[in-house]
C-alpha cells in the first residue's frame, strides 16, 4: 500500500476555486495600508521568510494525567511523525524545520533519519533531553530528580543522556540542546534550595563542555509540575543567572505557560533580548496554569505583544539577537495536524501586526509621555485583519490559501487512519 499524500494539484485546485476572493481582499487591505506608509508587499515578503518548529511528539494525541483518548491514524514511529510535520509545512509554509525528542525518537540509523526528513522538505530544530520519565531499562531513577540528584550516579546517568542528545543532534544538523528538567521538590523541607541549585549547575557545566563551537543549549523553566512546592528551574531569573554561570552558549528558553498567571511575558522577553540571554520560545497558550493550549486560542493580544518585542529587537540590531521558534502544544479533543496549523497561522498573525505597527508614531509618544496615544498604536496594528497577506505568504510559497479547509477536503486523516492501524487504546498518563 502507498502512503498517501496531499499533492501539489489537489492544493492548486482549491486555491483555483478561492483565488478571487483573496485577490480582492488583499489588494483592499494593501492600499489601506499603504495609506499609512506601510508597503503590504513587504510584509508579505518577510511573512513567507518566517518560519517555526514544530515538536516531532506533538503530532500525535495528547493527554492529560487522568487519561489520554487516541486519535484516528496516530503516527507509529518517527518516520510516521515526519510524514504529518511534511504535510503541516506542505499546506501552511510555516514550519520548515521540526524539533525532535530523544529516546522518544530514537533509531537506529540517523543518517537515514535526516534524509528522510530532508526528502519531505523539512529540516532538524534544536533537539530536545528528557530526563523526567524513567524509561525501558534505564538502570536508575528520576523519581527524585535528575540533574541535580543528590546521588551522583544519577546524575551522571542524566548528563550522559543529554550528550548524547547533543551527538545524536549533529547527525541530524541540529544547532542547539534544549534542555528541560522536572526536578523540585513537593513538601517543604523534602530538598536544599540551595544545594540543588549547585548540583544543576555543575551537571550542566559538564553538558555544555560537550556543546560544538557552533551550538547553543536552551534552558527551559516552568514554575510548578511536577514539582510544585519548589522547582529547580522555576523561573526566567534563574534560567538567566544559570546561563550566566555557564556561558556565552547557554541562553534562556521562554514558555508562554511556564509561568505565574498574569505575568507579564513580554517584558521578560525584553529584559532576555537586553542583557543577550533570549534563546528561544516554547508557543502556546494557557487560560489557568501550564495548560498547552492552542497557541493565540485565549489571549491573542498578549501573543501580538511579545513580537512587538521581537519586532522591536530586530529594528534595532539587538546584539545576538536569533531566537528560535518552536511551538508546543498538546492537542487533547482536536486532530494535532490541524491544531498545528492553525497556531502557525496565529504566530504569522502577531508577527505581521507587530510589523506594521507605526514605530515612529509609537516613539514619539513614548517620548511624549502620551500613554493612550502609545497604546492605540499598538492597537491599530493589533486590531487590523492581516488575513489576506497570511493567506497571499502562503499562497506566493506554494502552500494553501485555506490550509485546514484543504487538509480537510484531501481526506488525510482518514487515509492515515487505514494505513497506521492504533496500536493501543485509551491510556493514562500526560503524553
Amino acid at each position: 500500500m502507498t502512503d498517501f499524500a496531499i499533492g501539489d494539484d489537489f492544493i492548486e485546485a482549491q486555491n483555483a476555486a478561492i483565488r478571487a476572493p483573496l485577490d480582492e481582499d488583499y489588494s483592499a487591505l494593501t492600499r489601506a495600508l499603504s495609506r499609512r506608509g506601510i508597503d503590504g508587499g513587504e510584509v508579505v515578503r518577510k511573512i513567507m521568510a518566517f518560519g517555526v518548529a514544530i515538536p516531532t511528539w506533538g503530532v500525535g494525541t495528547g493527554g492529560t494525567r487522568f487519561a489520554r483518548f487516541p486519535g484516528l491514524g496516530e503516527p507509529r514511529h518517527v518516520f510516521d511523525k515526519l510524514d504529518d510535520c511534511a504535510t503541516i509545512q506542505k499546506l501552511v509554509r510555516a514550519t520548515p524545520t521540526v524539533s525532535p525528542h530523544f529516546p522518544w525518537d530514537s533509531t537506529k540509523d540517523y543518517t537515514a533519519l535526516r534524509e528522510a526528513a530532508a526528502a519531505r522538505g523539512l529540516a532538524f530544530d534544536a533537539v530536545n533531553s528528557n530526563t523526567f520519565q524513567d524509561q525501558p531499562k534505564q538502570k536508575l531513577s528520576y523519581k527524585f530528580g535528575s540533574l541535580s540528584h543528590v546521588d551522583a550516579a544519577v546524575r551522571a546517568q542524566a548528563i550522559a543522556h543529554n550528550v548524547d542528545c547533543i551527538e545524536i543532534g549533529r547527525k541530524l544538523g541540529a544547532k542547539a540542546l534544549t534542555v528541560w528538567i522536572g526536578d523540585g521538590a513537593n513538601f517543604a523541607g523534602q530538598s536544599n534550595l540551595t544545594l540543588a541549585l549547585d548540583r544543576y549547575l555543575d551537571a550542566m557545566r559538564e553538558v555544555y563542555g560537550a556543546l560544538p563551537g557552533d551550538w547553543r543549549v536552551f534552558l527551559e523553566h516552568k514554575l510548578y509540575e511536577p514539582a510544585f512546592y519548589s522547582t529547580v528551574i522555576s523561573d526566567w531569573g534563574t534560567s538567566f543567572a544559570a546561563a550566566q554561570e555557564l556561558g556565552p552558549k547557554a541562553q534562556c528558553l521562554v514558555d508562554l505557560g511556564h509561568h505565574a498567571p498574569n505575568v507579564n511575558i513580554e517584558q521578560i522577553v525584553a529584559r532576555l533580548v537586553r542583557f543577550g540571554k533570549l534563546g528561544g520560545f516554547h508557543f502556546n497558550d494557557s487560560k489557568y496554569g501550564d495548560d498547552d493550549l492552542d497557541t493565540g486560542s485565549v489571549e491573542p493580544f498578549r501573543l501580538f505583544l511579545v513580537f512587538n518585542e521581537l519586532i522591536d529587537a530586530r529594528m534595532r540590531g539587538a546584539e545576538g539577537f536569533a531566537p528560535a521558534y518552536m511551538l508546543d502544544q498538546s492537542h487533547n479533543v482536536t486532530d494535532p495536524i490541524e491544531s498545528w496549523m492553525q497556531s502557525a497561522i496565529e504566530l504569522q498573525r502577531a508577527h505581521a501586526q507587530a510589523l506594521i505597527v507605526d514605530r515612529s508614531a509609537l516613539a514619539a509618544a513614548q517620548a511624549a509621555n502620551d500613554a493612550l496615544g502609545a497604546h492605540l498604536e499598538l492597537k491599530r496594528a493589533y486590531t487590523t485583519d492581516v488575513s489576506p497577506i497570511l493567506a497571499m505568504a502562503r499562497l506566493r510559497a506554494g502552500g494553501a490559501i485555506a490550509p485546514i479547509e484543504t487538509y480537510r477536503a484531501s481526506g488525510y486523516r482518514k487515509h492515515k487512519a487505514k494505513e497506521r492501524p492504533p496500536v493501543a487504546g485509551t491510556s493514562a498518563g500526560i503524553v
